[in-house]
């Protein structure tokens, strides 16, 4: 207890001060301080009011019947002699209960349906995301009113026709901002690491959309006062004896040609608490930067609409492209991971867009493998692909996808995500995304142990941290209870390797491990990348835009142009014995220590392809100097010659100094994420 307390409080220190250093800031404002104080008074009001005034407010007085305002009643009497000033401040608890009722409805079920999509897939997703979409098109008070009569008339229908009401504003709000976060890679290693929807949902996605959510609460609860005292005063929420603003308010209409104010204080006490509600909202949504969604509660906000669909659905199709599908062999023979003629395909306006086409490698026990190839040329996604991490409207289709033997194209999803969990694990190329901000290091790793390992929270904190320990970060007990934020760039890198290390990983895919590294901490991170596929016999594919790296780390290159593997070579010949001109050209385009500063630097000439225009024939037949006739009209295979070496080109092998007539020179574009 003592460990944990000493390492909890310098972690939660830097949270705590930037939250009160935002609040502070809202409250210093004169918009924010004033409606707070407001607020305030308004929620002390509904605590103190019944106690200090109920017997006043419920005291009959024949004698003193629809009196205006005096000295002993400030703003007159009702029909009953009743004192309406004291009404009107015992009323306030159950107006703003009744209120804050009705928005915890709304936002709850908002919740359920905005995050529908994550929870139930991709049909699921889109039958409840266009149920939300034709609601928020009606307007809010019309929806309360057809549940006031579908509920019934009363306090309790009143509260569930409000809460019904809001929830399609607060579906929108909470769908919106629950696909930012789930395209985040932190969301991708905990579904690599086998996290189930729900907990991921409630783990990782609820906690970084809880302060807008909040905010929106704020505001929403201002339109849910309003539209309860509406409901009131036309007679469908709070039935007599019990009364509240709305309710008061349709009392004083009556007389209000001959005794106004008895009207009038309610509605003052209504437009007073609404504003309090709506107005600290706003503040606090400026102070801390949010742009508020909700107006009242009841709009359908101005949220940009975004599908989220589930996890994608691979399934098994004819190949019709790369190296023909074969036997792996006796299980102790197999690959670590078989993929043959993968594929990748996604909705375009001009029909299906294929990124990636017909992908076909193996990478056996303790192998390392890297992939390179300019930006667009399909790496990563082959990568997200194999762990399954292609989300919808993406479809993923190959004839062969196979890690550590089992068939990932049939079995159970749950099969599946224990498999990967535990012996996949996956490299993020931007360290700053790749941990869930709001949760501490050590718990993130832990949570691979809970799930799959069957450890405690105490047994799966310990791993995390001789984890830690493994991937050489410092003082790792400590650093376990401290925040990504905490980190630098390449002590997060490590941490997301120990999470990788968590099972007992036999594949390693590092997507650009290095990019947002300095040149040192790249070396760090992969010597240690090295040290564990020595130590354990992990297998490792290594994408990277850095040619000398892979050929200096991995044993074997997979050159990637236009989606297709257009090269496969041993590492050691990369430098001198390419076979494919683009593969030569991607090398020549690397400058090294003894280039000539002033002459011009080396670049491949044109573009690359889009993938929505593949042209007929070889893809890299527009810049390729060798290209002829047969390139423009045939598709080089993917040709194995026994040994291991396989090139699609039907130059493969020739040098030429001709370069492409009219290519304007365009520098090869290979720092950024495929």
């Amino acid at each position: 207890m003592t460990t944990s307390a000493t390492f909890d409080a310098p972690a939660e220190a830097p949270r705590r001060s930037a939250a009160r250093a935002r609040w502070l800031a809202v409250l210093r404002t004169p918009v924010g301080a004033g409606a707070g104080l407001l607020l305030a008074l308004v929620l002390l009001l509904a605590v103190i009011a019944p106690l200090l005034w109920s017997e006043e407010a419920d005291r009959i007085d024949t004698s003193a019947v629809l009196q205006g305002a005096s000295a002993d009643h400030w703003v007159g009497t009702d029909a009953l002699g009743r004192d309406i000033f004291a009404r009107v401040l015992v009323a306030t608890r159950l107006s703003i209960g009744l209120a804050l009722a009705a928005t915890s409805i709304a936002v709850v079920l908002g919740l359920l349906l905005g995050c529908a999509p994550l929870l139930l897939g991709r049909r699921g997703g889109r039958l409840v995301t266009a149920g939300v979409n034709i609601a928020v098109a009606f307007p809010g008070l019309l929806l309360a009113l057809f549940f006031a009569v579908v509920f019934g008339v009363g306090m309790t229908g009143a509260v569930l026709a409000i809460g019904f009401a809001g929830a399609p504003a607060f579906a929108r709000l909470s769908h919106t901002l629950a696909a930012g976060v789930a395209d985040r890679d932190f969301v991708s290693a905990a579904r690599i690491a086998g996290v189930g929807r729900f907990r991921v949902l409630l783990r990782h996605v609820l906690p970084n959309i809880g302060e807008p959510l909040v905010v929106n609460a704020t505001i929403g609860a201002g339109g849910a006062l309003l539209a309860f005292a509406g409901l009131s005063f036309l007679g469908l929420g709070v039935q007599a004896p019990s009364y509240d603003w709305g309710r008061l308010l349709q009392d004083g209409l009556s007389g209000i040609y001959i005794h106004p104010v008895a009207a009038l204080a309610p509605g003052v006490a209504i437009v007073v608490a609404g504003l309090a509600f709506n107005l600290f909202g706003e503040a606090v949504a400026k102070g801390i930067g949010l742009t508020t969604t909700l107006g009242g509660g009841f709009s359908p906000g101005r949220a940009a609409r975004r599908e989220v669909t589930g996890p994608d659905a691979v399934r098994a199709v004819p190949a019709d492209q790369g190296t023909p599908s074969t036997d792996p062999g006796p299980a102790a023979d197999r690959p670590v991971l078989d993929v043959q003629d993968l594929s990748v395909t996604f909705p375009g306006p001009g029909g299906p867009v294929r990124p990636v086409r017909g992908v076909s490698f193996r990478i056996g026990r303790g192998e390392a493998v890297g992939v390179v190839g300019e930006s667009g040329s399909g790496k990563s996604l082959t990568a997200l692909a194999v762990a399954r991490l292609v989300e919808q409207p993406g479809e993923v289709t190959a004839d062969r996808l196979e890690f550590q033997g089992a068939d990932l194209l049939t079995g159970p999803e749950r099969a599946h995500r224990r498999l990967l969990g535990t012996s996949f694990a996956m490299v993020f190329q931007d360290p700053m995304t790749s941990f869930n901000p709001t949760r501490r290091i050590g718990r993130q790793l832990a949570e691979v142990a809970q799930e799959h390992q069957g450890m405690n929270r105490r047994q799966a904190l310990d791993r995390a941290v001789d984890r830690l320990r493994s991937v050489r970060v410092p003082a790792a007990e400590r650093r376990a209870h401290q925040y990504p934020h905490e980190f630098s760039g390449g002590m997060r890198q490590r941490a997301m390797i120990g999470m990788g290390l968590m099972g007992e990983p036999t594949l390693i895919v590092a997507d650009e491990p290095t990019t947002a590294l300095d040149v040192t901490v790249q070396r760090q991170v992969l010597d240690l990348l090295a040290a564990v596929r020595a130590a354990d016999g992990v297998a490792l594919l290594l994408i990277s835009h850095d040619v000398a790296v892979v050929g200096q780390v991995c044993d074997r290159v997979l050159v990637m142009y236009a989606g297709r593997v257009v090269e496969d070579l041993p590492a050691a010949e990369l430098d001198t014995g390419a076979r494919h001109p683009y593969t030569r050209a991607l090398v020549a385009a690397v400058p090294d220590m003894d280039v000539d500063l002033d002459a011009p630097l080396p670049v491949i000439p044109g573009r690359p392809v889009d993938p929505a225009h593949q042209p007929p024939g070889c893809a890299y037949a527009p810049r390729c100097p060798l290209a002829s006739a047969r390139c423009t009209d045939e598709d080089p295979v993917l040709a194995d010659d026994g040994a291991g070496w396989r090139v699609a080109c039907w130059h493969a092998g020739e040098v030429t100094d001709r370069a492409v007539p009219g290519a304007a020179p365009v520098a090869v574009s290979l720092g950024e994420r495929a």
